[in-house]
């Protein structure tokens, strides 16, 4: 299983580890960890790196 971190792109903050899924609704990023606890952000994705489990969010 592939499991990614998400971090905040203005300081590299991370938001939340172990991230199974992650939904996009308009300026809404919901993001569940594999334990199935959701952090849900204003904002939007900015990258996603498959081979290194990194995404970062611009958020508002």
């Amino acid at each position: 299983m592939c499991l990614a971190t998400v971090y905040k792109e203005s300081d590299d903050t991370v938001i939340c580890r172990n991230v199974s899924k992650i939904i996009v609704d308009d300026d809404t990023v919901i993001i569940r960890d594999i334990m199935g606890e959701e952090t849900t952000v204003e904002g939007k994705i900015l990258m996603v790196d498959l081979a290194n489990s990194i995404v970062k969010l611009r958020c508002d």
